[in-house]
């Protein structure tokens, strides 16, 4: 066997969709060597998927390092098992990626210590194991070259999904081999309101590149996306109701609380109208968007609108059952957990009250049960049975993920695209997607990641697509 055939990379998924995002890539070098890395390390939240939450199909002690791409939970969520598992190196990540994952690690902690008390299971990780990992965090600067490993080097490049998001270049070298070269997108935007997403460096967009690319939203194009939320917002408050918008703690949250101000600003939305911000890590995140220096533009740094209240634990009842009418932000975005189980059993019952989500609500969350159950049909919550009279909206014009036009607009940037592998997206999506990337962009191979079957590739693409045996 050529030594062409003896340089390559392993890349897999064990994640079977979106969440419980992690990527396994296994390096062969031709003197016979191996690295072994991890990009992302996430939470399973789709309930169909929960037992995996349990373990990893790899042994985590072999992990030679790990590659963090944003905070959000379905992406970072088991780095203290990783670490309990055995995992004891360096976690590389972007400034605020680890500024915000100590608030997100402790709170996941406290969510999975008291579904396992509920649930009579063992716990997943102690909080010892999120001390633990957070002291493995490695900060990286964008657009600067890390040597990560004698043969590998990576760069960290800006990402609209969230602040402190990032598209991870990984390239692998070997003397007298082209290198192999590795782009995970993460969870990709182009653009965000709190700051400008510069363009991908000319010499990176001339690279053959392999493009691990999500597909969250890759059967959507954006002009599909109805800007709907600010009328329902409007239209509620004119008929005298409140609103209850469940938020994703982190970016979302501050989004949110933008967009009532800039309502404000323009006239539209009284100051008068009380608004309640509640969710213990949402607000955390929002202090630390307003204390620490994260990039955010300097206009966007005053985004809190006018009459607007922290709810906590002492506060929240009379918040909760008063009849005022008033506007509640709260977390969590898919309503499953948080102060949002709490409020949509109460609202769910009014009339004249509006459940609006914000984002992307994943199969066995109350957001996707709420949108299942028919106006005036009862809906099961926990162990509390309502009738659905309110109004419930749902819109995606939050998103922090690129559409199915838009990441093809991002992939088309690269002028030696060698291979694409699809990834985190329903199962549905990712084909509907890897048909368009095909027939719009025909680069060399299209692959769609999954637990199933995993990549093998060269310094120019494609070697051959393996079954990966995971259980």
């Amino acid at each position: 066997m050529g030594n062409k055939t003896r340089f390559y990379v392993d890349v897999m998924a064990s994640h079977p969709e979106v969440t419980g995002s992690c990527l396994l890539v296994i390096v062969k070098y031709p003197d016979g060597g191996t690295n072994r890395f991890i990009v992302d390390c996430g939470l399973f939240q789709e309930k169909e998927y929960s037992d995996y939450n349990n373990g990893f199909p790899f042994e985590a002690r072999n992990i030679d390092f790990c590659l963090i791409t944003h905070n959000h939970i379905d992406h970072i969520g088991r780095l203290p098992l990783l670490t309990k598992e055995g995992f004891c190196n360096k976690i590389y990540t972007t400034q605020a990626t680890s500024i915000f994952s100590g608030p997100a690690l402790m709170d996941s902690y406290s969510v999975l210590k008291d579904l396992a008390k509920r649930n009579h299971t063992k716990q997943l990780y102690s909080e010892a194991d999120v001390v633990n990992t957070r002291k493995l965090i490695e900060v990286c600067e964008f657009e600067k070259t890390i040597q990560v490993a004698e043969n590998i080097k990576v760069m960290f490049l800006p990402n609209g999904h969230l602040l402190g998001a990032a598209l991870i270049l990984v390239q692998i070298s070997y003397p007298g081999e082209e290198d192999i070269n590795l782009l995970f997108t993460g969870d990709y935007n182009s653009k965000n309101m709190f700051f400008k997403v510069p363009p991908i460096p000319e010499w990176i967009r001339k690279l053959p590149l392999t493009i691990i690319q999500e597909s969250t939203y890759g059967a959507m194009d954006s002009s599909e996306e109805t800007k709907c939320f600010e009328q329902n917002i409007l239209n509620c408050i004119e008929g005298n109701g409140s609103v209850v918008c469940m938020v994703f703690s982190l970016g979302r949250s501050q989004e949110i609380l933008y967009t009532l101000k800039k309502l404000q600003d323009d006239g539209k939305l009284s100051t008068d109208i009380p608004i309640y911000f509640d969710g213990k890590l949402g607000q955390r995140y929002t202090k630390l968007y307003l204390e620490e220096d994260l990039g955010i533009c300097s206009e966007m740094k005053e985004f809190l609108p006018q009459n607007l209240t922290f709810v906590d634990k002492a506060t929240r009842c009379e918040v909760v059952y008063s009849q005022e009418q008033k506007i509640v932000v709260t977390t969590s975005g898919m309503g499953t957990y948080g102060p949002a189980q709490i409020y949509i059993p109460e609202y769910i019952t009014r009339k004249n009250c509006l459940l609006q989500f914000t984002g992307y609500t994943a199969e066995g969350t109350l957001g996707r049960k709420l949108k299942d159950t028919e106006q005036n049909d009862v809906v099961t919550i926990g162990s509390i049975i309502r009738k659905k009279r309110a109004r419930v909206e749902y819109t995606t014009e939050f998103s922090a993920h690129a559409k199915a036009d838009q990441m093809i607009d991002f992939l088309r940037q690269f002028e030696a695209l060698r291979l694409v592998l699809v990834n985190h997206g329903e199962t549905e999506t990712k084909n509907k997607f890897s048909e368009r990337i095909v027939n719009e962009l025909d680069p060399k191979c299209v692959g769609i990641l999954n637990r199933e079957y995993f990549f093998r590739v060269g310094p120019y693409g494609l070697i051959r697509q393996l079954s990966t045996k995971f259980n």
